[in-house]
């Protein structure tokens, strides 16, 4: 997996993390929501990654 793509899926994991947390504190439901989705969005993005390097090596 290329450098730039691991960051960015580890940075849309941070900001889905932080998007589920603020939701969680303030109450709001669809913010939490939209955070676990982009969390898990970030997950699979990375688990496709591992995947291709895995037939590629």
């Amino acid at each position: 997996m290329g450098i730039g793509k691991k960051s960015k899926n580890i940075g849309e994991i941070a900001e889905g993390k932080t998007k589920e947390t603020v939701g969680r504190a303030v109450g709001n439901e669809r913010l939490e929501g939209k955070g676990r989705a982009q969390k898990m969005k970030g997950k699979v993005k990375q688990a496709v990654e591992k995947g291709k390097d895995t037939f590629r090596h």
